[in-house]
């Protein structure tokens, strides 16, 4: 498992390590058409090198403990445009 996949959380009073895996949903704005596009992952950084070809700008992201989460989020981001929507009118800054 990669460290850039994984949260780590000491305890202070234990020597016990929790490593809690992250999954995020992502908005990235791409440079050359000012397209938005809207995925998950549980490694941004991996994918936004990914995406690389599109030169994409990360413009927010959600930050989940549980896969199923960040999967449903997607989805709604996707499926529900008044949803999209929204965010967009609060990210009105960043995606200008």
């Amino acid at each position: 498992m990669s460290y850039s996949k994984i949260l780590r959380i000491f305890a202070h009073n234990s020597k016990t390590e929790h490593i809690i895996l992250m999954y995020y949903v992502y908005i990235l704005r791409r440079f050359d058409n000012q397209q938005t596009y809207i995925g998950y992952t549980n490694n941004l950084k991996r994918r936004l090198g990914e995406h690389r070809l599109k030169k994409p700008e990360l413009v927010y992201y959600e930050a989940y403990s549980d896969k199923r989460d960040a999967e449903e989020r997607e989805r709604k981001l996707k499926q529900r445009g008044q949803t999209v929507r929204r965010l967009k009118e609060r990210l009105r800054h960043s995606l200008t």
